[in-house]
């Protein structure tokens, strides 16, 4: 598989968002699991994003990274 620079040089940094699957439970606090993480584009039109685990329900949130979550 050919890789472009830009995709390249994105995912050697330390990624700029999390992704979570976030199960809403009724009256409840919501659970909220990482399940990823994502890259912004250097031309900050996009992102990569790689999951360990895709939800059934299919709905990811992204999250900006913030210095408190560790890798």
């Amino acid at each position: 598989m050919k890789t472009n620079k830009t995709e390249a040089t994105t995912m050697t940094k330390t990624p700029t968002h999390v992704a979570y699957h976030v199960a809403n439970r009724d009256g409840k606090k919501a659970i909220w699991t990482r399940i990823g993480s994502a890259w912004a584009h250097a031309d900050g039109d996009g992102f990569n994003i790689q999951l360990v685990a895709n939800p059934v329900d299919g709905k990811v949130t992204l999250r900006t990274r913030t210095e408190k979550e560790e890798e």
